[in-house]
C-alpha cells in the first residue's frame, strides 16, 4: 500500500540499487562491458540477491538537470519492467551523450536490459 513503508516486488528500493563509488568502480573495471543502442552497460553476476542497478550520467550528457532527470526516470522505469528477468546482477547504465528521452526510451532500453543477460 502507498505510504505504508511497505517495499514493493517491482519497485526501486535501497537493496536494488548500486549506491557506493567502490561498487561502481568495481563494477566498471572488472565487469563485463556491452554497448546496446548507444547506451553502455557494466553488468556481473552476483551469487544471489535481486537485481541491482547503477546510473552514470553527467552534464555532458545532457546540459540541462531535467533532462538528465528525466533520462535517469526511464533508466530506472526500464529496470524495473525487466528486474524479474535479470536474476542476480549488478548493472551499471551509461546513456549516450546528447539523447533526448522519449516514448520509446524505456522500450529500447527494457529490450537492451533482457538482452544483457541472453
Amino acid at each position: 500500500m502507498p505510504g505504508t513503508g511497505t517495499t514493493q516486488a517491482a519497485g526501486f528500493g535501497k537493496d536494488k540499487r548500486i549506491r557506493t563509488s567502490v561498487e561502481f568502480e568495481t563494477l566498471m573495471r572488472s565487469g563485463t562491458r556491452r554497448n546496446l543502442n548507444g547506451f553502455t552497460f557494466f553488468f556481473s553476476a552476483r551469487p544471489s540477491g535481486p537485481a541491482r542497478l547503477g546510473i552514470l550520467i553527467s552534464r555532458k550528457h545532457a546540459a540541462l538537470a531535467t533532462d538528465r532527470n528525466r533520462i535517469k526516470r526511464c533508466i530506472r522505469e526500464a529496470f524495473r519492467q525487466a528486474q524479474g528477468k535479470l536474476g542476480a546482477l549488478d548493472v551499471l547504465v551509461r546513456p549516450p551523450y546528447g539523447l533526448k528521452a522519449s516514448s520509446g526510451t524505456v522500450e529500447r532500453l527494457c529490450s537492451c536490459l533482457e538482452r544483457l543477460v541472453k
